[in-house]
């Protein structure tokens, strides 16, 4: 409970028994007075609940940001652990395919010409 809605609670109560004193003592004047303190101190009630709440809604977003912010932290990190992986990985398959080159240059060439010519036999034109 915030300020706000303390002194709104506080002056339609305050207004309710000025409103029963002067219908006990027989004075309009206090009983709208009193009526006046009632309607002010609800809508001050009002506005201390409200505020209150967008309060509890800034804090909600604040915990929001926070949780997006730590779940971003946490992916782009594993983002980074997968990158890593995978270029060792393609480091370890490229020394093992110039190691297999260099130990079969001829089986290696082979292959490098026949791959040439499929590619050529592919894009070649049909008139």
């Amino acid at each position: 409970m915030n300020g706000d809605q303390f002194r709104g609670a506080s002056r339609h109560l305050k207004g309710r028994a000025q409103t029963a004193v002067g219908g006990l003592t027989g004075d309009p004047a206090r009983q709208v007075r009193g009526a006046v303190n009632q309607v002010a101190g609800g809508a001050q009630y009002a506005y201390g609940r409200a505020r209150d709440r967008a309060e509890d809604y800034v804090d909600d977003g604040r915990d929001l940001a926070r949780e997006v912010r730590s779940r971003a932290a946490h992916l782009i990190e594993e983002g980074r652990g997968v990158a890593r992986d995978a270029r060792e990985r393609g480091t370890v398959y490229g020394r093992q395919a110039a190691r297999y080159t260099d130990d079969h240059r001829a089986s290696a060439l082979l292959g490098l010409a026949a791959i040439a010519f499929a590619v050529g036999w592919l894009s070649r034109s049909r008139h």
